[in-house]
């Protein structure tokens, strides 16, 4: 609905009593699909807690790089190290894997480039490449986004096998 009214940015009767039949009509069709995630789950004070986290850190972040990047354009005489930096991942999951990259490519520093799944990697083109070292590199990188985010579920299951 609120992406009806955003579209058409008119408020009258019409529009909104279009916009709820539409949002309705999506809705019916979509139900089949499976389960979602109630979006009043937000308000879980655990994940509440966790997105405002995230929010706060993300935004900072942004805040961050873009003073930096203006930095960097402004007195060209600062190093520019740009390339290509690999990280390690916790997160299996493609919504887990989602919510990385994108959150982390929102900052200007790193912008995802490609994912390694199965070995637990994003590949991310740097501005100004972290430290190789792969523990440091992911604390400066991902790290911060994905102290927000729940344990995947898979790979915990698979440590609780290993510890048997």
């Amino acid at each position: 609905m609120l992406v009806w009214v955003l579209l058409t940015w008119t408020r009258t009767l019409e529009q909104l009593t279009v916009g709820a039949a539409v949002s309705l009509l999506i809705a019916i069709l979509m139900a089949p699909l499976g389960d979602v995630v109630a979006p009043w789950s937000l308000l879980r004070p655990r994940r509440l807690a966790a997105l405002l986290g995230l929010s706060a850190t993300a935004l900072a972040k942004i805040v961050v790089a873009n003073v930096s990047l203006a930095a960097r354009v402004w007195r060209p005489s600062r190093p520019l190290r740009s390339g290509m930096v690999i990280v390690p991942t916790d997160q299996r999951s493609a919504a887990g894997l989602t919510i990385v990259g994108l959150v982390s490519s929102l900052i200007v520093d790193n912008q995802l480039v490609d994912v390694d799944r199965a070995g637990g990697r994003l590949q991310y083109h740097a501005v100004d490449v972290p430290d190789r070292d792969p523990a440091r590199a992911r604390a400066a990188v991902n790290g911060a986004i994905e102290h927000f985010l729940p344990p995947d579920p898979a790979r915990e299951r698979h440590a609780s096998k290993d510890a048997t």
